[in-house]
């Protein structure tokens, strides 16, 4: 049975938790969830309304004596990423996430937790709800789509909200105010290949990688974890290049913003060559596990016979495809110059699906730079051009300036300071958040973004620490209860 999150504290944080993981939320059907906030606000006697996009808007006014303080708008996007482990039975569509406490962190049972970002929308929700806690005019945006193109905050217009400052509330470490982000962009080559028949005297079989760590292909880029896809197509090529195999199939992957933990691919080879497959096989993974040891301990690489038999690729296209993913950039393109230790500019090589005489191959860009995104847009489509790739960009979404002397970041600072005895981190992120495009409609609004203590989102390793959700609670009102007057 799950565990109940209703035995911890914040009680009514951890209820709406509960409450909204209970509904199937992905991106682009956010449906039930948008119709669960608007009946929540409308349950308070709150104005609540959403707008063209289905964007949630929900208004409360100030507690007594606060009338003339600044108004804030909370923010906080709806979906979540579905990702879930192979062997794992769930539907993402029609059931709720099943979590369990262990120790000092909540998680899913073999799925992602949604903590990203419902922890942000639960605590939203929590404050609507209280009659006791102090805060200025408030303003709560939930957002839809935020984790397949932000297209939710895209479509948000001028003039809907009144507030002069946006606590953004999808921020993954309780030490850190995040005051900048990347900007991002969809990359997609798609093309045609010619099939050939399976021979006679040859074997297929199917070639499994997985147990990679994965995680978020914005804030874990800078980790040197292992992709999938480029580990599957390292393994194709020394395999084409020494026992010449033909490949019928590559599924490797998911989403855009997760970096990708497995992939399969259906091969076939001489029969006079099976024991050597098997041999070169496990001779990769010894590799592989050596390479990556310290960031991906559970991977692992197994190889089994298939009995049904399909096309294979063309010989020479299939030369062609596997160079070409082989070159096609992943992980950092670039070190900020300017902020030690900040990634300026990387891809995820999300998505590799080959089968049935087309291909699709899916990236995820970001940079804190415009041009430098468009140069490594430049290079990912020359790597798939020179093969004939139908190339496609989509999501295209801009950077967040950092502000560092605005009064909401000065503010803040001196509230951590003085609760909880340390200097925060206020810097800008490699992810993607919602604030530099909401900012474009809203140049005058000043913005910030924390929340507690997320680990492993977008994966099904994702886990909350209630600890920090407390901290973080804590922070959020006494925020809220020092907004200056207008």
């Amino acid at each position: 049975m799950p565990d109940s999150l209703k035995i911890l504290k914040p009680q009514s944080l951890w209820e709406n938790f509960e409450d909204i993981n209970a509904i199937p939320r992905a991106s682009k059907k956010e449906e039930k969830i948008i119709s669960h906030m608007l009946d929540f606000g409308k349950s308070l006697g709150l104005e609540s309304f959403t707008d063209k996009a289905g964007n949630v808007i929900i208004r409360k006014p100030a507690s007594p004596g606060m009338e003339n303080r600044q108004t804030v708008v909370m923010q906080s996007h709806l979906d979540m990423v579905h990702q879930k482990n192979n062997d794992t039975v769930f539907d993402f569509d029609t059931e709720g996430i099943r979590m369990m406490i262990k120790d000092d962190w909540v998680k899913a049972e073999g799925t992602t937790l949604g903590a990203d970002n419902g922890i942000g929308v639960a605590a939203i929700m929590a404050v609507l709800q209280s009659k006791e806690i102090k805060h200025p005019p408030l303003e709560a945006l939930f957002t839809i789509d935020e984790e397949t193109g932000m297209t939710g905050a895209l479509a948000l217009e001028g003039g809907v909200l009144n507030a002069s400052i946006m606590l953004n509330l999808d921020t993954e470490d309780d030490r850190e105010l995040t005051i900048g982000c990347a900007g991002g962009i969809d990359v997609t080559a798609r093309g045609n290949y010619e099939s050939v028949e399976g021979k006679a005297g040859f074997s297929f079989f199917d070639i499994e990688l997985k147990g990679c760590t994965g995680g978020h292909s914005g804030g874990d880029i800078h980790l040197g974890r292992a992709n999938a896809n480029k580990l599957m197509n390292r393994l194709l090529l020394e395999l084409h290049t020494e026992l010449q195999i033909g490949i019928s199939e590559i599924d490797g992957g998911g989403l855009r913003n997760a970096i990708p933990r497995e992939s399969r691919a259906i091969v076939a080879v001489k029969d006079s060559k099976t024991a050597s497959l098997k041999s070169k096989v496990s001779d990769i993974e010894k590799i592989y596990s050596e390479e990556y040891a310290t960031t991906d301990p559970d991977l692992h690489i197994t190889i089994k016979e298939n009995k049904s038999c399909g096309n294979l690729m063309d010989e020479g296209f299939q030369l062609k495809l596997l160079r070409s993913v082989y070159s096609c950039p992943n992980g950092i393109y670039r070190m900020s110059p300017d902020i030690e230790g900040l990634v300026q500019t990387s891809n995820n090589l999300a998505r590799v699906l080959v089968r049935e005489g087309t291909y699709e191959i899916l990236c995820l860009t970001r940079s804190s730079v415009e041009s430098e995104k468009s140069d490594l847009v430049n290079a990912i489509s020359a790597c798939f051009q020179l093969i004939g790739a139908k190339m496609s960009t989509g999501g295209d979404y801009p950077g967040w300036r950092p502000l560092p002397e605005s009064s909401i970041v000065q503010l803040m600072s001196k509230l951590y300071r003085e609760t909880f005895d340390e200097e925060p981190d206020v810097n800008a992120c490699h992810a993607g958040l919602e604030c530099g495009i909401l900012g474009r409609n809203y140049p005058d609004m000043e913005m910030i973004s924390f929340g507690p203590n997320i680990r492993g989102a977008h994966s099904p390793d994702e886990r909350v620490q209630i600890s920090s959700v407390q901290k973080f609670w804590k922070f959020l009102l006494l925020t809220l209860e020092n907004i200056p007057v207008r």
